[in-house]
């Protein structure tokens, strides 16, 4: 099971760190699964399913789409009292999901370097904000709403984010075990 980095009670900087591994080690197991695949690997597809190229520009998409929503929540500020949502439904796998338009990846064909990239990319903008924040209590006190789990505190921005490539991992140890 996941650790959750809730703020509640910790250290304002402990919590920049938690997230930063929990963020580190989702991607790290990512690289992992996609950096020896060769084109056609990542762009292979099954029959009413994304291919591996897909599912990571559907992670770049969605991760640049987090990034800003908390952003826009640090810049707007609003203090909320919003309830943690169990956001850890993410995981299982049993819970079907339909990407928002928004985030869905487009068809490809994608080149694995190219990806590499664009998620380095992202990732280091994220970073690079979570960085700047001055009081990283603001992420258990704003809340930005969320299309699927409503108003949701940023703390679980970041939760959900690293999940959700957790998730997508998975998917994709699924996917390679079947090209085999």
């Amino acid at each position: 099971m996941v650790e959750i980095a809730n703020n509640r009670g910790g250290k304002p900087m402990e919590l920049i760190q938690r997230y930063r591994h929990h963020l580190s080690t989702a991607r790290d197991s990512l690289l992992q699964e996609i950096s020896s695949l060769n084109e056609h690997e990542f762009n292979q597809a099954k029959e009413n399913a994304w291919s591996i190229g897909q599912i990571c520009h559907h992670l770049w998409k969605t991760e640049t789409l987090f990034t800003k929503a908390i952003l826009f929540g640090l810049k707007r500020r609003p203090i909320t009292d919003a309830d943690r949502k169990p956001v850890e439904v993410v995981l299982d796998h049993a819970v079907k999901y339909q990407a928002l338009e928004i985030a869905v990846p487009d068809a490809g064909p994608f080149q694995v370097e190219e990806l590499l990239q664009m998620l380095g990319e992202s990732r280091g903008l994220l970073l690079d904000m979570l960085g700047k924040v001055e009081d990283p209590a603001a992420f258990a006190e704003i809340a930005v709403n969320h299309p699927r789990f409503g108003d949701l505190p940023l703390e679980q921005w970041i939760e959900l984010l690293y999940m959700h490539e957790q998730r997508h991992t998975e998917q994709i140890r699924e996917l390679k075990s079947l090209q085999s």
